[in-house]
């Protein structure tokens, strides 16, 4: 039998404790309840909520047309079943990013990401992506960090620069991130590990790494 009995708080403690492990963490991705409870039995490190999968099992394809109620209602519902750490693809914060972290903050989430490009985007896989600003991105970053209320709900900033500025130039946007109080960055779409190495020596934070079998 499953029992739930750790408190959100409690729970991102556990993930700030296993960032702090200096080891990988192996996140699968649950679009559900169910999947969430397999992740746990089997003994991985976190939950992920992707965007993508989200918006595919919702009948959407993923270029922003999910909303608010659509995604945190079913990571309400992720989260609950499980004592595990939940981790939140937040696109591009949707209408208010305030609004967004309270409501995440919550529903027990453990940290959410964000990303750069226009409000409707489009998967990190595919082509054509259209960026914001670094000034208006690192805005939406100091709007997350002033949201919430728990210093271990992390906010993860979400670079899909690399296919369209290259990725000397998506360092840079990752830096002032860092600067704007964020504190994993998540590199999208790089190509290969001399990618991750050269973003590696160039970061001085964590970084979460999208392993998809497709796609880049």
């Amino acid at each position: 039998m499953h029992f739930v009995n750790k408190e959100p708080s409690q729970k991102r403690i556990d993930f700030v404790d296993k960032l702090n492990s200096n080891k990988i963490l192996r996140v699968p991705g649950a679009y559900n309840p169910l999947t969430a409870k397999l992740i746990e039995e089997i003994g991985y490190d976190a939950v992920y909520i992707s965007g993508g999968v989200m918006a595919n099992d919702l009948g959407f394809p993923d270029i922003g047309l999910t909303t608010l109620q659509d995604v945190s209602t079913r990571s309400y519902l992720i989260s609950r079943v499980t004592n595990l750490p939940t981790i939140v693809d937040i696109d591009t914060g949707f209408k208010s990013c305030k609004e967004t972290i309270e409501t995440f903050e919550e529903f027990g989430i453990s940290a959410v990401h964000l990303e750069d490009q226009i409000e409707r985007k489009r998967c990190g896989h595919l082509d054509n992506k259209e960026l914001i600003t670094t000034d208006a991105m690192v805005s939406k970053i100091k709007e997350c960090v002033a949201a919430k209320k728990d210093s271990n709900f992390k906010i993860i900033a979400r670079s899909d620069a690399k296919g369209v500025e290259g990725i000397n130039k998506m360092i840079d946007r990752c830096k002032a991130y860092i600067d704007a109080g964020a504190e994993i960055i998540f590199p999208e779409a790089l190509y290969d590990e001399k990618d991750f190495e050269k973003v590696r020596k160039e970061l001085s934070c964590y970084l979460l790494a999208n392993m998809t079998e497709f796609g880049k």
